[in-house]
């Protein structure tokens, strides 16, 4: 048995012990998850259109992560169109900034790797960045909105008079803490993933300017702050939507 399949055995069982049926649920969302990733560079590697490709997958995961992942059908629905407006409104953004940065393709680090082979691979490499980009985020976006939409469901659940107003302070409480956390997990995935080039940059001594300056760097921090982005944008989106759900409800009762 290989370390890997020994890691996600104990996955499993502590999700089935801890989470119950939302755990096993979780756990499959992974694995779906997981292999979308592996279906989407897949077409790509075949020669499929990217963008098509995109627009199939970027909903299909979404649903998987938010579905699958959260046992209240209202968190979930609520959630999901909360972050798939961010996301689209996130590919516009990430379109322009990957349009300036022009940090796609391999980087100084690759040279030796890719020494006496090919890389013109027949495909995009600023579409194949803006995938990438655009897949990073999902996580984030989804994370940040369920959280934000089983708190507030919570508090009306268990404060059914609660007022308007009320609920938009406590949607900024939640708000905060939620941006809070989540930022934290952006910096420190960012900064567990790129801690062997950290050293590269400081052993070989890059100057500053050639740090700020190299591809892999940049393209890392380009996705931290598209992640950040749409943590930011999701929070007040998915309160607008649970507010206004809320409102049509409590106007139908009347």
């Amino acid at each position: 048995m290989s370390t890997l399949m020994a890691l996600l055995l104990i996955l499993f069982f502590l999700m089935l012990i801890i989470g119950g049926k939302s755990g096993l649920n979780s756990f499959l969302s992974i694995l779906l998850n997981t292999c979308l990733l592996i279906l989407v560079a897949l077409l790509i590697s075949w020669g499929i259109n990217i963008e098509i490709l995109l627009l199939i997958f970027i909903p299909l995961k979404l649903a998987t992560i938010i579905f699958l992942g959260t046992h209240d059908v209202r968190v979930a629905k609520i959630s999901f169109y909360a972050a798939f407006l961010v996301s689209l409104i996130l590919a516009v953004i990430i379109i322009v900034l990957e349009y300036f940065a022009q940090a796609a393709g391999f980087g100084e680090e690759a040279g030796e790797e890719l020494v006496g082979l090919s890389q013109f691979a027949g495909i995009s490499y600023p579409v194949i960045a803006v995938a990438v980009a655009i897949f990073s985020t999902l996580g984030a976006i989804s994370e940040a909105s369920v959280a934000m939409s089983s708190g507030l469901i919570e508090i009306k659940k268990h404060n059914p008079k609660i007022t308007s107003k009320q609920l938009e302070h406590s949607a900024s409480k939640i708000g905060v803490d939620v941006l809070t956390t989540a930022v934290n997990t952006i910096l420190f995935s960012l900064f567990a993933s790129f801690l062997p080039l950290f050293i590269w940059y400081l052993r070989l001594n890059y100057s500053l300017g050639q740090i700020l300056n190299e591809k892999l760097f940049v393209s890392e921090m380009l996705i931290m702050i598209y992640a950040i982005i749409g943590v930011v944008l999701t929070i007040p989106l998915t309160s607008w939507l649970l507010a206004r759900k809320m409102g049509q409800k409590e106007k139908s009762v009347q």
